[in-house]
């Protein structure tokens, strides 16, 4: 059984430490489908808590459930370590389709000089 390049969705979590996202891009990388916290309402610091990353992934699901059900393979990408990262991974893992679970955060090796404490 061959699969297809139609027949792939990628699924991007992009967690920092403000905000979480999940795009929707197929093989040729194009966007399809693409949900954040602050276009779910959530404004300034709410943004940043796992609440609001289980309401992206609750309103990604409702809002790509047909793309779904039309490809074979989902592929997920997962960067950052902000706070609803394994919240949306929890959630996103009840999709049947998922083949590849990848960890694309950036790690340095020892490179820029971080940025001096906050005093406060």
């Amino acid at each position: 059984m061959c699969i297809l390049e139609s027949d792939i969705l990628f699924i991007y979590i992009k967690a920092p430490l403000n905000n979480t996202a999940i795009i929707l891009t197929n093989f040729q990388g194009n966007v399809l489908n693409w949900v954040t916290a602050g276009s779910c309402g959530f404004k300034g610091s709410r943004k940043s808590t796992p609440f609001a990353a289980q309401t992206v992934v609750d309103i990604f699901r409702t809002k790509t459930i047909d793309r779904r059900k039309k490809c074979r393979e989902i592929h997920l990408y997962i960067s950052g370590i902000g706070p609803g990262r394994e919240t949306a991974l929890r959630g996103l893992k009840k999709l049947d389709k998922i083949t590849v679970l990848r960890d694309i955060t950036p790690l340095p090796h020892n490179g820029c000089r971080p940025p001096k404490k906050r005093r406060t």
